[in-house]
């Protein structure tokens, strides 16, 4: 019985299985986006998260944790350097899983894994700002009259263009 085992050993051994995310997160910290399995990016967003998490505090401690996950001391600085300066204010859900469908060779399932704060695409080049709700209805804004200056001037632009 395997209850309460949730980890994937991915068919791999502790050693090997350890190297494989290691550089596997080495190279998502790098890049800030990979293509591989889906399997591999689910175990992969559990092995990164906890340390992009402790690259938040900048300390001597948390950088030795990391660097003993990761083993290599690139892309520790890499990871509190850079990532750190961006994911400060989010409180997780650092990385994105997107699927691509199957592998020619042997219809394996793929996927890209990301850095959520890095892609331009999906945050239109700007952070997001998160709205507060509150629960009593606040004075409603007025319409501002229109001027007739501003009349004028869009009178004047459609004259000169004739």
């Amino acid at each position: 019985m395997r209850h309460g085992k949730k980890f994937n050993h991915l068919s791999r051994q502790k050693g090997h299985r350890a190297a494989m995310l290691a550089n596997m997160a080495c190279s998502l910290i790098e890049h800030k986006r990979i293509n591989t399995t889906v399997a591999k990016a689910k175990a992969l967003k559990q092995f990164v998260e906890p340390l992009i998490t402790k690259s938040k505090d900048d300390t001597t401690h948390n950088r030795r944790i990391c660097f003993a996950y990761l083993r290599s001391k690139y892309a520790v600085t890499d990871l509190f350097r850079d990532v750190a300066a961006k994911v400060g204010d989010r409180p997780g859900g650092y990385t994105r899983i997107i699927k691509l469908g199957n592998r020619l060779g042997d219809n394996a399932d793929m996927a890209m894994i990301e850095l959520v704060d890095f892609n331009e695409l999906y945050n239109g080049g700007k952070k997001e700002e998160v709205k507060t709700k509150s629960r009593r209805g606040g004075k409603a804004k007025k319409a501002e009259p229109t001027t007739d200056a501003a009349a004028d001037t869009t009178e004047e632009t459609t004259d000169s263009a004739e």
